[in-house]
Parts: C-alpha cells; sequence; structure tokens
C-alpha cells in the first residue's frame, strides 16, 4: 500500500499510486505514457474525446480566451460571450432550437440540474405531489446524489446511506412495465430519466419503439422525457443527439463530454420552449447555479470544438465508423472469438462471455485502451479515427482474445 495523495475515481483505494498507467501526451488518437509505450484510444478518454487530442484549434482558442477573460462568474447581472455563444451554438444543432441553455462543469451537475428542473416544472404548475423521478434498469446518470439516486446499477447506490426519494425503476427491455407503472403512479410521476444508448452500463441501445413509447406515456400522463446526452451528444450516434438519431424529442436533455472533447470541463441542460416559459412565468429569483456556470475559457473550447466538429464532418463520420466497427466485431464473432456485439454509430460494446477484465488489461498490454463492463469490452472511439487504426485495434484484440481464451 503506498502513501497516495491522490485518490482515483472508480478505483481500489489501496492501489498504490506507482502501479497506475501514468498518460504524459496525446496525439490524434494516440496517448504515449510515461515509459513512452503509445496506446490507441478505443474510449475517447471516458466516452468524450470527439475531435482526438492535441487540436489546435481548441487549444489556440483556448489560450486566447485565457489572455482575454479567464473566468467570471455569470450570476445577475454578468455575463460573457463565450457563454452566450455556445449556448447558442448547442440549441441550435438540438431539437429545441427555441429552447434555454444552462450551464454547469461536469455531466453529474447537469443531471442534478435537469431533475431540480423536472421537478421544478411540476411545482410551477401546481402538481406539488409529483415527485417521482422513473429510471431505467442499466442506467447511468452520474454521481452527485441526485445522479447516483437513479443509477440503474445497484451498485452505484449502495453504502451510501439514504439517497434521493421518489424514485422508481423500470426495466430497459420491455415498455409494458412503464405503462403499468404510469398506470399506477402516474398521476405522481414527475419525469422518466433516460441514456438515448445506456453507455457505463454496457452500451445498450433501446428496443424497437420503446422511445416511442416512454414518449407518449410522459405526454398522455403529464410527466416530462429526460434524455442524458453526455455521453450520446455532440455527433457520437450519427446525429448531433441520440434523440435525433431515434426520432424522439426529450422536454429536457443534459449534455457535457463531447461538447468541447473534454478539453476542459463544461456541461449543461437543455429546456425546450414549453418548460422554458413556464420557467420564465416564475418571477422569484432563480435559485440554482454553480460558480462555473458559464465559464468563459470552457465555454471557448466549447465553441472552437464545435467548429471543428462542424467543419470536419464528424457527425456523419460517426456513421461511417459504426459501420468498421461492426464488420470487425462481426468477424470476430464469425471465428468464434466473441459471443456477441451491439452498438450504433461510434459507439459499440461486444460480450466476450467471460468477465472481460483480464482481456482490456491484455489489450492494453498490446497498445489499445478499451473499458471493461461486465462480460462486455466498449468502443468509443475519437470521431478522427482512421479505417487504418480501426483495423488495428481488430488486429489486436484477435490477439488479445487469443492470449486470454479459457
Amino acid at each position: 500500500m503506498g502513501n497516495n495523495a491522490l485518490i482515483h475515481p472508480y478505483s481500489v483505494l489501496s492501489r498504490d499510486e506507482n502501479t497506475y498507467v501514468r498518460i504524459v501526451s496525446g496525439n490524434g488518437v494516440k496517448l504515449t505514457d510515461d515509459a513512452g509505450n503509445e496506446y490507441i484510444d478505443a474510449l475517447a478518454s471516458l466516452w468524450l474525446c470527439q475531435i482526438g487530442h492535441g487540436n489546435r484549434t481548441v487549444i489556440d482558442a483556448i489560450n486566447a480566451q485565457l489572455e482575454q477573460l479567464q473566468t467570471y462568474n455569470t450570476f445577475e447581472p454578468f455575463s460573457n460571450g463565450p457563454a452566450v455563444e455556445v449556448a447558442e451554438m448547442v440549441r441550435a444543432r438540438s431539437q429545441h432550437p427555441d429552447g434555454r441553455v444552462f450551464l454547469a462543469c461536469s455531466g453529474s451537475e447537469a443531471v442534478d440540474t435537469a431533475l431540480k428542473f423536472a421537478r421544478r416544472v411540476q411545482q410551477r404548475k401546481g402538481d406539488t405531489d409529483r415527485q417521482i423521478i422513473v429510471r431505467r434498469t442499466a442506467g447511468y446518470h452520474g454521481v452527485n446524489v441526485g445522479g447516483t439516486s437513479v443509477q440503474g446499477g445497484a451498485a452505484y447506490r449502495e453504502g451510501w446511506g439514504d439517497l434521493m426519494p421518489h424514485v422508481l425503476e423500470i426495466p430497459n427491455d420491455d415498455i409494458e412495465p412503464a405503462a403499468q407503472l404510469f398506470a399506477t403512479h402516474g398521476e405522481r410521476i414527475a419525469a422518466v430519466i433516460t441514456e438515448p444508448i445506456q453507455g457505463a452500463g454496457g452500451v445498450i441501445p433501446p428496443p424497437t419503439g420503446y422511445f416511442e413509447g416512454l414518449r407518449r406515456l410522459c405526454t398522455d400522463n403529464g410527466a416530462l422525457l429526460i434524455f442524458d446526452e453526455v455521453i450520446c451528444g455532440f455527433g457520437r450516434t450519427g446525429s448531433w443527439f441520440g434523440g435525433q438519431t431515434f426520432g424522439v424529442a426529450p422536454d429536457i436533455f443534459t449534455f457535457a463530454k463531447g461538447v468541447t472533447s473534454g478539453y476542459i470541463p463544461l456541461a449543461g441542460v437543455v429546456v425546450s420552449r414549453d418548460i422554458a416559459d413556464l420557467l420564465e412565468a416564475d418571477e422569484a429569483k432563480f435559485m440554482h447555479g454553480y460558480t462555473y456556470s458559464g465559464h468563459p475559457t470552457a465555454c471557448a473550447a466549447g465553441v472552437a470544438n464545435l467548429g471543428v466538429i462542424e467543419s470536419a464532418g464528424l457527425v456523419e463520420r460517426a456513421t461511417h465508423i459504426g459501420g468498421k466497427l461492426e464488420e470487425g466485431l462481426r468477424a470476430l464473432q464469425a471465428d468464434g472469438m466473441i459471443e456477441s456485439y451491439r452498438g450504433l454509430g461510434g459507439i459499440w460494446a461486444c460480450d466476450i462471455g467471460r468477465d472481460a477484465a483480464e482481456t482490456r488489461d491484455a489489450f492494453l498490454k498490446r497498445g489499445v485502451i478499451t473499458r471493461a463492463i461486465g462480460n462486455a469490452l466498449a468502443f468509443c472511439p475519437p470521431l478522427i479515427i482512421t479505417d487504418d487504426e480501426i483495423g488495428q485495434i481488430f488486429d489486436r484484440l484477435d490477439d488479445a482474445l487469443r492470449a486470454t481464451a479459457p
């Protein structure tokens, strides 16, 4: 056991700092550690680095903003140009081009904000008893108290004591239990929260018609539909947002990660025009906000990053990447190396039929970074990845699978 100062997230806290892979540089889809080893970043850090590492356009925009105005709050009566611009850019590309945008730093902050918004809206409508939030099995929504409460994985919720009350769960693979839940509790349900594709829960796309069913249930019962677009947003599914890919518009959606490709933390919540109207009708001061809401340097990174995604055609590129990833996974399945695969656009997973941690580690030793989720290996590469680099991933995956076969 080392005398570590740093507590690593999602880690065994007694692990010695010296046993970690220390990343020191990144360029494109490649990373280098302090021993000089090079890796293909097949997870885009953590589902986020759409434009790859070391993009000069974004770096230069950050540096220019730092020279002009590094930071200042956006609490009334203050504002700044980058915050206004990035909010406009996000909503213009969404299903709510006339909606409004609240800015935060992390997906976890965005989720807790969305949950508060949902309950606030119901309070404004006079439905003071409408507080239930419905989560889906295997959903992941960050680690603040609200997000932890609506996690679809029990392991994330255990060991913290009492969490947020009034939370119920529905299966992620069948709309009928959701209909039954609404039949019983419909008058008390404030909102349903879901990812378009469940990411950290295992890269799980929805069943056909599932979101249309949720949208209908929410509309018919006066509940709000919240999409957590933290992983799916900004081109990952082949559209700017996952809701567009599936053709279903939420009332509220969260975003983070890909909005800056992680160069500087930025997140937010978009609300529809109808929701904005309800919130604006309240003449009392809006009692919610973070110190770094609308942080000018983070927002400048977002403006530049969204420009790169657009100019490089990365939203459309995700569909091509998806075809190549599916092709490689199909070949591995045909060879009996994996049991199944699933995904869409630039986010996929394969089930190897056993705990994937050993294979992940073997893959890492062969120079590819991925993520093990139970029996699955997850892939979410930067959207600038080339066909040749995708080919390298599968060559090394085949080798890692053979090396760890039971």
